[in-house]
């Protein structure tokens, strides 16, 4: 047996997306980072011994404009291209290889931390050390650090050091929730265990288990969906153990869990029901995927009602979006939905007060052990919002040990370069605008070689019958002076549009009606017709336009997507059943469904011009769309129509690093694993090929140049320092879209 310790600026207990985005965020910024995982692998329930699909703020493509950008994006695009089939080993080596591609980092897998060394009084405690055993290789290993994080899940490094925290469900009262039970209790969400199946391509006999449950003497197969040819999350519902205590019951948890999905399976395969022949078992989970446990108390503890105001925070350091999703105690074994849900209209904020302890002065946590309500934490438990809390926790962390400060001291003395160091790292933060008094673009007049300036969405695919509502989503800056629209007409008929605002920049959904018109089309096939709505906006940002329901018009699905516009159809067929999902069908969110219209809205043309896509708006400050796209886009480009973007000083400046951010469509729903496979491998508008050119004493030169890319953001690190009064990038060619799409732009 070997003794050790390791000194570092951070230690990351726990290796799920919350921890391992923690440790690159740190890593990335110079700390010298440990990351600990007690499992050989990373990625915790997201990991191929466990395999839950990385949900996120998208909501399965409910929300709009949602998925994370930063560390989990990152990953989320390399995956999409690495692993289109998703393959949960190819997903284990995306984490992995992301993480030791930072020499910062020092990965101790298969190290299971169980001691805490902590002095303090109960209101004051500071860790000064843990401790763990690296299974395997006899290594007893001690780490030291000026700050922690708990990124376990189930919150043990915190609960050891003496953090204070809860364990169940909240009274109502306590916070005002309409969710929460009237008395405080210990229920928590169930574990689950998944199975992968596949077609042999030949007949294969099963024989279950003495211990397989007859599912047929309980309400599963009434109450809940099961298909021969589901894999994975599709059985998300095999879930149990919310009236035990899903640590200390892992073990009975697991093994009724396992009784089930071989019961499943046997009634599959030997019931009659289904043609399952050659369908045989190929993988089944043996470590139950836990949803809840520990929650630790923060300076602030988020709650139903902050998530469904989308409370605008102003230490908020992330987002999520999905939807408060609570399942009934018993599980599977449920009367109920195997999940209740109901949604905020937009995506929500997450305050940093809720990844540092209330008590213990250097300990920081991410993932479902964040200071919120059990309600709260229906919506904040999903991995991908873990992932980007992790992000914020980590970077505070390495501010803590650049500073020599603790998390609090960050809140209160160092907020705003907390929330400008996760902007510049592209991190999840909505409504942020970034100011950076250190970039040198934000002194820069900026031209470019085109700019978009109509919205017109005129390439019909295919008619669709208004047999319900339908809306379109653009951006008016500074006003637009009616529409056009392509439809079929069955017979002379009157159709009705209606013009309606968002309310809040980040939603995108109809909130206040600002004008309506009724206008007489006649029958005819493919006719442009006029909309006579006009619109000047107090300040730039989208406008909702309903058509309501005509059976005798119908509405021209686009062939072509174009950035900043959206379709919708209100009370779209919903894609689960309500046995699994219970949604309420009123909220906006839910009742407008832009899934069936996803890069194909409807044809239609805005009268007048748009500044919605100048080239200011590269420099703008916003690096996601708030009220409009923020970025600057140009005309249709080609091999001899480059596109490019210019910065230019009124004396030479000089310059080192560049920054650029790309347009990965932040619409587009990912998943790491089979949920659904994209109809490409890169995301259309990232740019792939382009130049950098410096303008030096009056002459252009070539200073920079990239081929084949396929990521959101760029760091391009020049030689040697460069004295240059302008700056430009040529755009040569991007991976499928039409024209040049650039987010941000930064120079240091």
């Amino acid at each position: 047996m070997r003794t050790e310790t390791i000194q570092s600026d951070v230690t990351v207990i726990g290796g799920g997306l919350a921890g391992v985005c923690a440790a690159i965020a740190a890593a990335r910024l110079g700390s010298k980072v440990v990351l600990v995982n007690n499992r050989p692998v990373l990625g915790g329930n997201s990991s191929s011994e466990v395999r839950v699909w990385v949900c996120g703020a998208t909501a399965h493509g409910i929300n709009r404009y949602a998925r994370e950008t930063g560390i989990m994006g990152e990953l989320l695009l390399e995956n999409q291209y690495r692993n289109p089939d998703g393959n949960p080993y190819l997903w284990d080596l995306v984490i992995l290889e992301a993480v030791k591609a930072e020499p910062n980092i020092t990965l101790l897998l298969n190290t299971d931390v169980h001691e805490v060394e902590a002095e303090g009084s109960e209101e004051n405690r500071m860790i000064r050390s843990v401790t763990g055993w690296m299974m395997g290789s006899e290594r007893r290993i001690r780490l030291e650090s000026p700050v922690f994080l708990d990124c376990t899940g189930d919150g043990l490094v915190g609960f050891l050091a003496g953090a204070q925290y809860r364990l169940g469900r909240e009274a109502a009262h306590e916070y005002g929730e309409e969710w929460a039970p009237e008395e405080a209790d210990n229920i928590t969400l169930g574990s689950t265990l998944l199975f992968y199946t596949k077609d042999a391509g030949h007949p294969v006999r099963f024989v279950p288990p003495s211990f397989a449950k007859d599912i047929t003497q309980t309400q599963i197969p009434i109450k809940r969906v099961i298909r021969s040819g589901d894999s994975g999350c599709h059985y998300w519902w095999i879930e149990w153990g919310g009236e035990l205590d899903t640590v200390h019951d892992n073990e009975v948890i697991r093994d009724e869990l396992w009784s089930v999905i071989y019961g499943i399976w046997d009634y599959i395969k030997n019931s009659g029901r289904f043609e399952a022949d050659t369908m045989t078992l190929e993988w089944v989970g043996s470590i139950p995927g836990k949803r809840e446990y520990r929650r630790f108390v923060g300076d602030y503890v988020l709650n139903q009602n902050d998530i469904i105001a989308q409370e605008p925070f102003p230490d908020r350091i992330a987002f999520g979006g999905w939807s408060i999703d609570l399942h009934p105690p018993q599980g599977m074994y449920a009367d109920a939905s195997g999940s209740k849900h109901t949604h905020a209209d937009g995506n929500y904020h997450i305050p940093y007060r809720c990844l540092y302890s209330v008590n213990v002065g250097n300990l920081l946590f991410a993932g479902r052990n964040v200071s919120a309500t059990h309600v709260a934490f229906g919506t904040t438990r999903v991995m991908a919002t873990c992932a980007v809390m992790g992000e914020a926790a980590g970077t505070a962390a390495s501010l803590c040990a650049a500073k020599d400060a603790l998390p609090r001291d960050i809140y209160r003395s160092h907020l705003q370069e907390l929330q400008q160091t996760l902007l510049r790292q592209d991190a999840s933060i909505i409504g942020l605008r970034h100011e950076d008094e250190q970039d040198l673009s934000q002194s820069a007049r900026v031209t470019a070689s085109s700019v978009r300036r109509i919205i017109a969405v005129d390439q019909p695919d295919s008619a669709v019958q208004l047999s319900r509502d339908a809306a379109l989503l653009f951006p008016v800056e500074p006003s637009f002076d009616g529409l056009e629209l392509l439809i079929d007409v069955t017979e002379d008929t009157q159709l009705t549009v209606e013009l309606w605002d968002t309310g809040r920049l980040e939603n995108y959904v109809p909130h206040s009606k600002v004008a309506e018109s009724e206008i007489s089309v006649t029958k005819g096939k493919a006719q442009w017709v006029s909309l006579p709505l006009a619109w000047v906006p107090d300040v730039p940002q989208n406008a909702f336009v309903i058509i309501r329901e005509n059976p005798a018009v119908s509405l021209y699905r686009a062939a072509e997507p174009l950035t900043g516009v959206l379709a919708f159809e209100k009370g779209a067929i919903p894609n689960a059943s309500a046995d699994l999902e219970d949604h309420d069908e009123n909220q906006p969110i839910v009742a407008w469904s832009m899934k069936a219209l996803i890069r194909q809205p409807f044809c239609f043309k805005v009268k007048g011009t748009t500044e919605s896509y100048v080239p200011e708006k590269a420099v703008g400050g916003y690096k996601r769309p708030f009220g409009g796209p923020n970025l600057w886009a140009s005309e249709p480009i080609g091999p001899e129509h480059e596109a490019w973007l210019q910065l230019t000083w009124e004396k030479d400046i000089a310059m080192n690093e560049i920054l650029l951010t790309w347009n990965d469509d932040v619409n587009e729903d990912l998943i790491n694993l089979h949920h659904h496979r994209t109809p490409f491998d890169i995301i259309p508008e990232l740019v792939k090929s382009y130049r950098i050119e410096a303008q030096i004493q009056g002459q252009w030169s070539t200073v920079a140049s990239t081929v084949d890319n396929r990521r959101r953001s760029n760091r391009i690190h020049l030689k040697d320092p460069i004295l240059a009064d302008a700056l430009r990038v040529v755009i040569e060619e991007t991976n499928g879209a039409p024209c040049a799409e650039l987010v941000e732009i930064r120079v240091y």
